[in-house]
């Protein structure tokens, strides 16, 4: 007769990161694919101009696109950050202090990176109005 043991883990931080790491990747392939797709294949390198840029910019559905790369490429390459830490600075007060900065970084960031892509067109195309 076979016994089947269930074991419980604990949900902490290391646990919630690995998670988010394997969910950014998996959303990551299909954004910076299609991302690839339109700006490289379709469009051309060469097409794309600051009107290009506006112009995208200007719909809502590109601006939450952008937002979306942006927000999960940097999360992802911050949590890569986050582990090569986790292996070269030992005792944890000093990890978690530097976990809050990385975390803090990437919101701030983040933030930065989607306020510019909202306002960058509007501000264009108030110029031009």
């Amino acid at each position: 007769m076979t016994t089947h043991r269930t074991v419980e883990i604990k949900q902490n931080y290391e646990i919630v990161a690995w998670k988010w790491m394997r969910y950014s990747a998996i959303t990551l392939i299909p954004l910076m694919w299609a991302h690839v797709l339109i700006q490289d294949i379709l469009v051309g390198a060469h097409q794309i101009t600051l009107d290009y840029v506006v112009k995208r910019w200007s719909m809502i559905g590109w601006q939450i696109y952008d937002i979306l790369l942006l927000g999960f490429a940097f999360a992802h390459g911050m949590n890569g950050l986050r582990q090569i830490m986790v292996d070269h600075i030992h005792g944890r007060r000093a990890r978690m202090l530097f976990g809050w900065v990385i975390f803090l970084a990437w919101v701030v960031i983040t933030l930065i990176g989607g306020v510019a892509i909202i306002s960058a067109a509007q501000k264009h195309l108030a110029a031009f109005n």
